[in-house]
């Protein structure tokens, strides 16, 4: 551990199974199809995917450069939630978490997991849900956007009916969901048509996630779980810039919906968001004065992002040592009870 760094613990930090890295890298085809669903070439993700599957020897080393004492892991995007198959994705969601927990025994002061959960099967993904936190110490649970359905070109987002149980167990277990982003669906990609390069993380991505959350924030949903922990990477998806406007055009057109707080009420008693891919010294000082330095979590986005590049941006940006170091790891210790 580099000793002359400020602490610092990560949480929007991926993994994918050495298998399926394996099989990827193999298959140019295959990473061809893969590079295209994320909006990147092949060429550019080759890289990050070789280093998605190792746990060992590089991604501590680089933790340790960057003086991040612990990482919680989660299944790269769009994991279990692209799945068509109801019973497949309980299956894979299942494995995932017992591999994840297997990498995670073997270095439990680094390491942490968010939990793989197969929405498509409400009922098992509670019954998972719990089995990851009670019986293998997950910290959270991770979900990529909306699931699909058996039709590829649907999907439902988390503040379908049929998730209520699954965010009353969130609630009773008292842990966040992180709402991470994917590709919109396909009926909605004509915008990008002739554009590759604006559906990933370049635009879509963040566009994406930031609608499904002011469709929970707006339909209600933290009125009817008022306990529910929500996390957003990216310096919330934009949305501490947009607040203000959001608001301010619901109150003049809500039609039939009616929430009981104001958008940056939701945000101080509901949702934490993450520095993850996002070191602008403007972006956080518009979050800390919109959503607040209790609410901001330092995360890197590895392997998409260095751990070196958020490191030394953290280290350096213009705000005060006492926001630094709540951001850095304080809010996470916290927040995920870490010691």
């Amino acid at each position: 551990m580099n000793t002359t760094r400020l602490p610092k613990i990560t949480l929007e930090e991926a993994y994918e199974h050495p298998d399926n890295v394996a099989r990827v890298l193999w298959d140019a085809a295959e990473l061809a199809r893969t590079s295209r669903g994320g909006g990147v070439t092949p060429e550019f993700y080759r890289p990050f995917q070789e280093r998605l599957g190792e746990f060992d020897e590089l991604r501590l080393a680089s933790m340790d450069a960057a003086g991040i004492e612990h990482q919680i892991i989660s299944l790269i995007a769009p994991g279990v939630q692209i799945i068509t198959d109801p019973a497949m994705a309980t299956a894979e969601a299942r494995g995932q978490n017992d591999f994840l927990a297997e990498q995670v025994a073997r270095h439990p002061d680094r390491y942490s997991g968010f939990a793989a959960v197969a929405l498509q099967e409400p009922e098992n993904a509670v019954t998972e849900l719990r089995r990851a936190i009670g019986d293998l110490g997950f910290k959270g649970v991770l979900v990529n956007g909306y699931t699909n359905t058996t039709d590829p070109a649907h999907g439902r987002y988390l503040d379908d009916p049929a998730y209520h149980p699954f965010w009353e167990a969130l609630c009773e277990l008292d842990i966040p969901l992180y709402l991470h982003p994917r590709p919109a669906l396909s009926g909605s990609l004509a915008l990008y048509d002739g554009h590759p390069e604006m559906k990933g993380a370049t635009w879509g991505f963040g566009t994406e996630t930031a609608a499904h959350t002011v469709r929970l924030l707006l339909g209600g949903h933290f009125d009817r779980f008022p306990n529910a922990k929500l996390i957003l990477g990216h310096m919330g998806e934009a949305l501490p810039a947009l607040l203000w406007r959001t608001q301010n055009m619901f109150d003049a057109n809500p039609f039939d919906k009616k929430i009981e707080k104001s958008l940056p009420e939701y945000f101080a008693d509901n949702i934490w968001i993450t520095t993850s891919g996002n070191f602008s010294d403007h972006a956080l000082i518009n979050a800390i004065l919109t959503v607040g330095a209790d609410h901001i979590l330092f995360s890197v986005d590895y392997p998409y992002s260095h751990n070196a590049d958020g490191a030394d941006w953290i280290e350096r940006a213009p705000i005060s040592e006492l926001d630094r170091r709540k951001i850095a790891h304080g809010n996470a210790r916290a927040l995920f009870d870490l010691a």
